[in-house]
């Protein structure tokens, strides 16, 4: 079954909200990146939130880049996703080796950074610190700090014995402005009694059913479900491009190798291969 990533409005739209299943994806990216379990939960949250923060997007051609920077063993991660349900991301350091629950030991202290490209001249860059690595909350505290919107991420990704994905989801709940402070309240002790995504997901729930869990007493109206999923956008073309900005002074180094060379893309590990000719015509 596809994932799918579902979002509407709840308490006379005085709430929105965004969900999604994301199991196959973060089973692709763990398969692309061959992760080891901490890695894939690390990079599964984080391109679930891709998912997520990629649905708010307006236009078709927005892009939404998520990149953490961290001391941790991972070292960062970099996710990119757009408002058609498609993400992709990779990881500095894929086979970190510690328990597949301790994210935030994996990730440590660090900055995320939050890049939005909707056309402008440059893109809106917004960078706060993380903390506490387990990612969801470096959301939170993202939105809260640099958008001014109060919102409730929560992500959560379960790695089965055989290190595959068993489960991979999460929400992001927002109030709109002059939400009441009855409302707010309500929510808020809400989602204080809630399971954890994770156990939630372990329980089979489906978005629809964790967001019934959360605002079932708010009014929930499902506004649009999009089909998500891992995708490379990828091309020799694209590749190529960014070869051409390497200085004269590199690329003449490559030349006298005398030999093709290979590049791979970080996205999926796909390979392209450019001859001494084709390096030739980019100086």
């Amino acid at each position: 079954m596809a994932d799918t990533m579902i979002r509407g409005m709840a308490a006379n739209k005085q709430v929105r909200f965004f969900a999604c299943n994301s199991t196959d994806t973060v089973e692709k990216a763990r398969i692309t990146h061959h992760t080891s379990p901490v890695v894939t939960n690390a990079l599964g949250r984080l391109l679930t939130g891709g998912v997520l923060m990629g649905a708010m997007c307006k236009n078709d051609t927005d892009k939404l880049t998520l990149r953490i920077q961290c001391q941790g063993p991972i070292s960062g991660m970099l996710v990119t996703a757009d408002a058609n349900g498609h993400v992709k991301g990779y990881v500095s350091e894929p086979e970190v080796m510690l328990p597949a629950n301790d994210v935030a030991k994996a990730v440590d202290l660090g900055v995320l950074s939050v890049i939005k490209d909707i056309g402008l001249k440059e893109p809106y860059v917004g960078d706060t610190h993380l903390v506490s690595g387990e990612i969801a909350e470096d959301l939170t505290y993202y939105f809260a700090t640099s958008e001014q919107i109060p919102s409730a991420v929560g992500l959560g990704v379960l790695v089965d014995k055989d290190q595959s994905v068993k489960q991979a989801g999460g929400f992001i709940i927002q109030l709109m402005p002059f939400t009441p402070d009855e409302v707010v309240d309500r929510l808020e002790k809400k989602i204080t009694e809630i399971d954890s995504v994770t156990q939630m997901l372990d329980r089979g729930l489906t978005p629809e059913q964790i967001l019934e869990e959360i605002l079932g007493d708010f009014g929930l109206e499902i506004t649009d479900t999009t089909e998500t999923r891992f995708h490379c956008d990828c091309s020799k073309e694209r590749v190529s491009r960014a070869l051409s900005t390497l200085s004269k002074k590199d690329l003449d180094s490559i030349i006298a190798d005398g030999e093709s060379i290979e590049v791979k893309c970080q996205f999926c590990n796909k390979a392209y291969e450019f001859t001494v000719d084709e390096l030739k015509e980019m100086r």
